[in-house]
């Protein structure tokens, strides 16, 4: 009776033991669900800094180690940005030629593991112009992924705003920071 006891008690902790092993050459899938982007795009001008952003929900679900979907699409409306003020916004909107170029795209793929952040190449299509960065870098917070682009109006052929007979400049330089808000 106490062979047969000890053998059933070994027998449980042999099937719990190994009813919970997973098997090491299965890739295990890590699901990356994003639910609201904001892509801010700041500089500078004579008279100052300026932000405009652009925020909206999107649902999304992107697996990590997988053959499954591996690509974020998004289009960001460019009629969408407030800059804060009307002139500035309007201003934007003239620069980035929202009415002939309404939306923007960008595309995230290839997204991986790199430490506790991601690494992905990214195209991003504004007017009619593609750019391409390939190993770039999403930082990795408890919230969001986030990324950033340092650009120049003039890589994507456009102008940066004069206004006032050249009393307010705008800089070439703009920074482009995203946000991809996770559940």
């Amino acid at each position: 009776m106490k062979t047969r006891f000890l053998i059933l008690i070994m027998g449980l902790a042999i099937f719990f033991f190994l009813g919970s092993a997973k098997p090491n050459f299965l890739a295990e899938d890590t699901t990356l669900i994003i639910n609201k982007i904001k892509i801010e795009i700041n500089g500078l001008s004579t008279v100052g800094k300026y932000n405009c952003s652009n925020t909206f929900t999107i649902k999304d679900t992107v697996y990590l180690n997988s053959n499954k979907k591996n690509t974020f699409k998004t289009e960001i409306k460019m009629s969408n940005f407030d800059c804060g003020n009307k002139i500035m916004t309007k201003d934007l909107q003239g620069t980035v030629k929202a009415k002939k170029f309404p939306n923007s795209i960008v595309c995230i793929t290839d997204i991986k593991p790199n430490g506790k952040n991601y690494k992905c190449n990214l195209n991003f299509f504004i007017t009619d112009k593609t750019l391409k960065y390939k190993d770039f870098i999403l930082n990795n917070t408890d919230d969001k992924i986030q990324g950033t682009l340092n650009l120049k109006f003039s890589d994507l052929e456009l102008e940066a705003p004069v206004k006032m007979a050249g009393l307010i400049k705008v800089k070439d330089e703009i920074v482009i920071n995203f946000s991809l808000y996770k559940n």
